[in-house]
């Protein structure tokens, strides 16, 4: 599944330990804002990851779902160009 993946964190310390787990997950590609292809259990373990370091009356994470027929019409100018997910084998 493809994820877009927002975050507001109080807090500089928090912010940055939640920017590395969410940079082991997807690409980051603006100040607060991720885009990631998870699986099931991948988008599980790092939901779980996530909550345990947020303090919900401080922090908010928004996790926006595209469906596969979304994904190949997001637009962009400018910046980072997404990674390539697709790996080829000899």
């Amino acid at each position: 599944m493809f994820i877009v993946i927002s975050y507001d964190i109080s807090e500089d310390r928090r912010r940055t330990r939640i920017h590395k787990i969410l940079k082991s997950y997807g690409q980051w590609m603006q100040f607060s804002l991720f885009e990631c292809e998870l699986t099931d259990v991948q988008y599980a373990k790092l939901r779980s990851r996530l909550s345990k370091l947020i303090k919900p009356s401080e922090d908010s994470i928004r996790f926006y779902f595209l469906c596969g027929s979304c994904h190949p019409k997001i637009e962009r100018i400018g910046g980072e160009q997404p990674m390539d997910t697709t790996i080829f084998f000899a």
